[in-house]
C-alpha cells in the first residue's frame, strides 16, 4: 500500500471514528468549571483563614466583625483585581440561568416566586464583587426548591438572592465573592 493510500485509510478511519464519539455534555463541562472555580476560591480562602487568628466562641459582634473584617481583608489582598464574572463565567452564568429558569417553570414556581417577593429587600443595594455583604441587608437565601437545582457548595460558601441577583458569598468573611445580575426573572 502507497503512503498516500496509508494516509486515506487513516484519515477515513480517524473520522469515522470521530463522528462514532459519544457527544460531550456542555451542561456537565460547565458545571465542572463552575467546580473548579469555586474550589480554587475556597483554597484561597482556607490559605487566607490560616494567616488570620482564629474566631474563638463568642456572642461579641465585635469581635465577629473584626474577625470578618481581617479575614475578608486577606482575601481581598489575594484577589485584588476580582471583578464580576471571574466565577460566573459568560458559559456557566448562561448554565444557571437556564437551571434557574427550570426552576421557575416547574411545579414549585408559585411559592419560589412568593418566598422571593416576600424576601426581597425594600431597596436593594448595589452588589460588589470583592467588597462585604452590604451591612443591614438580611441574609436571605434562595428558596430550597430553587437552589435543588444549583449545584452544591462546599461549607464556606453560599448563595443568596438579592432582589434579581444570585450572589455567591463567603460565609465567614461576609464577603461577596461574585455575582449574576438579574439571574432570577
Amino acid at each position: 500500500m502507497t503512503r498516500a493510500a496509508q494516509l486515506v485509510v487513516f484519515l477515513v478511519c480517524a473520522t469515522t471514528a470521530a463522528a462514532q464519539a459519544p457527544a460531550v455534555n456542555q451542561d456537565s463541562l460547565i458545571l465542572k468549571d463552575f467546580s473548579r472555580r469555586v474550589g480554587d476560591y475556597v483554597k484561597l480562602h482556607r490559605t487566607a483563614q490560616s494567616e488570620v487568628h482564629r474566631l474563638k466562641p463568642t456572642n461579641s459582634p465585635e469581635a465577629i466583625d473584626r474577625y470578618e473584617h481581617h479575614l475578608a481583608h486577606h482575601i481581598r489582598e489575594a484577589r485584588r483585581h476580582a471583578v464580576q464574572g471571574e466565577i460566573f463565567t459568560p458559559e456557566i452564568t448562561a448554565g444557571f440561568r437556564r437551571l434557574i429558569g427550570i426552576a421557575m417553570k416547574g411545579p414549585d414556581a408559585a411559592l419560589i416566586r412568593k418566598s422571593l417577593q416576600n424576601d426581597a429587600p425594600v431597596h436593594a443595594p448595589t452588589i460588589r464583587v470583592n467588597n462585604p455583604y452590604p451591612a443591614g441587608l438580611p441574609l436571605e437565601t434562595a428558596p430550597p426548591s430553587l437552589l435543588l437545582n444549583l449545584p452544591p457548595l462546599p461549607p464556606e460558601v453560599e448563595y443568596r438572592v438579592v432582589g434579581h441577583d444570585l450572589i455567591l458569598r463567603d460565609i465567614d468573611a461576609n464577603f461577596v465573592v461574585d455575582d449574576i445580575p438579574n439571574a432570577i426573572p
